[in-house]
């Protein structure tokens, strides 16, 4: 971890920023794949131990990041680490009940509306000023989502496809919060969103009678969907986002719901209808023309967030 954390030399910052980013995405777009994996095991379960596994994990990292420095760090994010924590948390939640009752496509597609969500709650809640074309990328993203849901609604199986808005909202919630604190680190509000999310599944998985025992194969998938596809996504985005604008961050993280739909399509021939791929289109081709018309403003100076 200490050589990804040190800062590169010069004008490698930027790439390897882009290079970081991009590969949490392609991290990120593991968890369908790991989720198709599973035996057995059910939704609450799988949000128990995968956010059980992603605590521990960022658990060792900070703890031999920061080491004596790490009550400071948490005392810095102070209750807004833990309000975004608590957003979050459903967002965990909301993401794997989702993927288990429609396909991954319909999931990553309408859970990528997340940053135009964002932008729209910054305006409402903190007065943040909108471009024009993050007002037009939200008009053409609600046309890609209506198109998504009527097509869940017309196959009966609309649930999944509402959860994922769920996801989408609850992760724009988490994101205006954090920007309350801009320049703080951040990174303990995933400690506190996999204990929330830990806390609502668990005795979800008791009383819908899933329990908490797995078989050693699933147990494998879902520690795995905890620090491959969740912690090391995470790491390497928090990481790589130092060195670039918010809106190539955006983009070059798009490769998740690029990359997610193929894995499922190419392992488990999971493939999508033609409205989920006409509705993901408009939704994707919303968020890269909002990323690059924020590209083309003026560059922010290497470093900043």
């Amino acid at each position: 971890m200490t050589s990804l954390a040190a800062d590169p030399p010069g004008h490698d910052k930027a790439l390897q920023g882009r290079l970081l980013v991009l590969l949490a995405g392609v991290f990120w777009s593991l968890a369908g794949l790991f989720m198709r994996s599973l035996e057995a095991a059910g939704d609450w379960q799988v949000v128990f131990y995968r956010s059980l596994t992603l605590i521990i994990f960022l658990g060792l990292v900070l703890a031999m990041r920061d080491g004596r420095r790490l009550p400071s760090i948490f005392a810095a994010a102070g209750w807004t680490s833990v309000l975004a924590g608590f957003f979050l948390s459903f967002a965990f939640v909301c993401f794997v009940t989702s993927i288990t009752r429609t396909t991954v496509a319909n999931t990553l597609f309408l859970l990528s509306a997340a940053p135009l969500l964002a932008a729209f709650l910054g305006w409402l809640l903190l007065r943040e000023s909108v471009r024009k074309a993050t007002w037009g990328a939200m008009v053409a993203a609600v046309l890609g989502v209506a198109v998504m849901v009527g097509d869940g609604l017309a196959q009966g199986n609309p649930l999944g496809d509402l959860l994922a808005l769920g996801a989408a909202l609850s992760f724009a919630l988490f994101t205006v919060t954090l920007r309350r604190k801009p320049g703080v680190d951040m990174l303990p509000t995933t400690v506190y969103a996999g204990l929330f999310a830990m806390l609502w599944s668990g005795p979800a998985a008791l009383v819908t009678d899933q329990g908490l025992l797995l078989s050693t194969h699933d147990l494998l998938i879902c520690i795995a969907l905890g620090v491959i596809q969740m912690g090391c996504g995470l790491l390497a985005y928090i990481i790589g986002a130092r060195h670039l604008g918010a809106a190539e961050s955006a983009l070059l993280s798009m490769s998740e719901v690029v990359l997610g739909p193929l894995w499922v399509w190419w392992v488990f021939s999971e493939i999508p209808t033609t409205l989920t791929l006409a509705g993901g289109g408009i939704v994707l081709a919303a968020l890269t023309g909002n990323a690059l018309s924020g590209l083309r403003r003026r560059r922010p100076p290497v470093g900043a967030v």
